[in-house]
């Protein structure tokens, strides 16, 4: 485990491991290093891999007030820290934050984005537009269950019913403890459209992934990412699902980030 500062001083965990050219993981909603560190076990046969704690979870700090450009110096940092530039793998809401830090400059040489939870068509409904305030008045109540609950119904899109089974799972105190976290995750996110405002800037080589298995809504979304990006390809997973699946996605990384 290393440690380095953000802009804002703020400390960012996070571990590197193998040898090679720098990919740094940017992950989503509810993960931490543990949800990265197959993936990263795998890649770090062929690459020097930073999987690290986004701010606010795991062993990382948390300096408020919350930004999504404070995200954007964190990555940064890490990029620094990488010898100056960087791929950059971005799972979930962690790919639309890494595309919205691909737009403002930073120097990633190569981009992948795993499924980031867009919206562009009725497969399913958008969040509330005040899901944000919603989940941050829950938890600064005490009530991060329900924090969660909110987030997996309206944010992610899981049914109700799915959500009362997962109440008691083994991982749902873990799942309460990033409760916090959440408000910045639809802070990045916000109604879930295409930031067409940005993707023109994005010229580095991208490739847009998605699981077949996997929603309809993601997968549409991939597809409408791919089409505004001036610079992208589109790669479906047979059989997958918006899991991280190690031995089946990073084959692709290493072949995508390798060429």
């Amino acid at each position: 485990m290393k440690k380095i500062h953000s802009q804002d001083g703020t400390p960012i965990a996070f571990n590197q491991s193998g040898q090679g050219p720098a990919i740094i993981l940017v992950l989503g909603a509810f993960n931490d290093q543990a949800t990265g560190a197959p993936l990263a076990a795998h890649l770090s046969e062929r690459f020097t891999v930073f999987n690290y704690d986004r701010r606010g979870r795991g062993d990382s700090g948390d300096t408020a007030p919350y930004a999504v450009d404070r995200e954007i110096e964190d990555l940064a940092a890490l990029i620094k820290e990488a010898g100056g530039s960087a791929s950059v793998f971005g799972y979930s809401s962690g790919a639309t934050l890494s595309l919205k830090a691909a737009a403002r400059g930073l120097a990633i040489t190569k981009l992948v984005l795993y499924e980031p939870p867009l919206i562009v068509d009725d497969s399913r409904p958008r969040p509330p537009q005040d899901l944000a305030a919603q989940i941050s008045d829950l938890v600064l109540a005490g009530r991060r269950g329900e924090a969660v609950e909110l987030f997996q119904t309206k944010g992610v899109g899981i049914p109700v019913e799915v959500v009362a089974q997962l109440r008691h799972a083994p991982f749902r105190p873990a799942l309460e403890n990033m409760a916090h976290t959440l408000v910045y995750e639809m802070t990045i996110l916000g109604d879930m459209s295409v930031p067409t405002e940005l993707v023109d800037s994005v010229t580095v080589p991208t490739l847009v992934m998605d699981g077949g298995d996997s929603p309809a809504f993601l997968r549409n979304g991939a597809q409408a990412l791919v089409d505004a990006l001036p610079n992208a390809q589109h790669c479906r997973l047979p059989g997958q699902t918006h899991d991280i699946v190690p031995a089946v996605m990073a084959p692709v990384l290493e072949e995508f980030f390798a060429g």
